[in-house]
């Protein structure tokens, strides 16, 4: 393995584990430009894509100038520093079954700062502050266990709460169809549900799912006119989108609908952005906006797709993430999502309306 990325991935590593790490702007620009040189030096094909456009290390001085990869590329070139003998898992890019996936490699080192990166971001904004006591909260997770969809990015964060967590309870129900799309199995969801009543004392509980999936849940609590009060709280994960996977619905209404049939709060919904291509997640801050924020070791850009420049605060944008984890591949990803600038975080629009289908829902095996 490359010692120059190692380094740096040790560097990262320990200030994500420091619970002061702030990192201010100049330090992030600096690390962001000294991972540029990393990448472009010992990553062939990103290199290449930047000799293409004229661009080179000792010509950036800020992290904005880094040039970035659309997600697409994933699709076709190998984005990575990493020899083939050093690839111990790939995680597949979301879309219909017709489309190639795009292919994030990682080895044990990426794997490391991967997990380090999504348990402390997840900690912060999930567990944090809300009573739940480690490990004794309970984990429902509307996903196929990681051993059926070994290549969902989605499902590994999944399993790495969990055992980072220890939780004393957790259950996997959804099952992978025969045409690769997930699935629940009602009756073990409606089984847990039942046993994580508001009893005196009981610990809050955490379930973890796709847009599609809790629809899925909702519509069939609804048919068998079934409704629970999970314990006071508890919370709730939404991510991804429908792609066609389920009826789609206005994020408000879902919510409301989690609200009516689980008897989770508002303010305990908290939606998640991620892409396979990326290291990092962003969280909601709960406000009625639903702005999404990165941890310190990231930073999002909204880009105008007509000048190729940043947007101002209130105007809408394609998103574009610098994610210092993805050490061993691209930092700078050029998303095909939309997204409306608010401060230092965003707020998610959609899809392009040129881009393929793709969500966390859609993922196959």
């Amino acid at each position: 393995m490359n010692q120059d990325l190692a380094r740096f991935a040790a560097q990262l590593r320990n200030l994500i584990a420091d619970p002061q790490s702030d990192i201010s702007p100049p330090q992030f620009s600096a690390l962001a430009l000294e991972l540029f040189g990393l990448q472009f030096k010992h990553n062939p094909a990103y290199r290449k894509i930047c000799e293409g456009r004229r661009v080179t290390p000792p010509t950036r001085s800020d992290w904005t100038q880094i040039p970035a990869v659309p997600a697409a590329v994933f699709k076709t070139l190998e984005m990575t520093s990493l020899a083939p003998a050093e690839r111990t898992a790939v995680f597949h890019s979301s879309g219909t079954t017709e489309q190639k996936p795009g292919r994030h490699f990682h080895s044990t080192s990426s794997l490391a700062v991967y997990k380090a990166s999504l348990w402390t971001w997840f900690q912060k904004n999930f567990l944090d502050g809300g009573g739940l006591r480690i490990p004794d909260c309970p984990l429902i997770v509307l996903t196929p266990p990681l051993a059926q969809v070994p290549h969902s990015s989605l499902v590994h964060m999944f399993e790495a709460v969990r055992q980072k967590m220890g939780a004393a309870e957790t259950a996997f129900v959804g099952q992978l169809a025969a045409d690769g799309s997930w699935t629940l199995d009602f009756a073990a969801v409606v089984d847990r549900l039942a046993s994580g009543g508001p009893t005196r004392g009981a610990q809050p509980w955490l379930l973890l799912g796709t847009a599609f999936s809790l629809v899925h849940l909702l519509d069939y609590l609804a048919d068998e006119r079934l409704h629970f009060i999970l314990p006071a709280g508890s919370r709730v994960m939404e991510t991804g989108g429908y792609k066609n996977r389920s009826r789609s619905m206005p994020k408000a209404e879902l919510h409301a609908l989690i609200t009516e049939r689980l008897g989770v709060s508002r303010e305990n919904i908290i939606c998640e952005y991620g892409m396979s291509e990326l290291s990092s997640q962003a969280y909601d801050t709960g406000s009625q906006a639903r702005v999404f924020r990165f941890p310190p070791w990231a930073r999002v850009q909204i880009i105008s797709p007509e000048t190729g420049r940043e947007v101002g605060e209130g105007e809408t944008g394609l998103i574009r993430i610098l994610d210092l984890a993805n050490v061993f591949s691209v930092a700078a990803i050029q998303t095909e999502d939309l997204g409306v600038l608010r401060g230092n975080g965003f707020e998610l629009v959609g899809r392009a309306s040129l881009a393929e289908p793709r969500g966390c829902s859609l993922m196959t095996a």
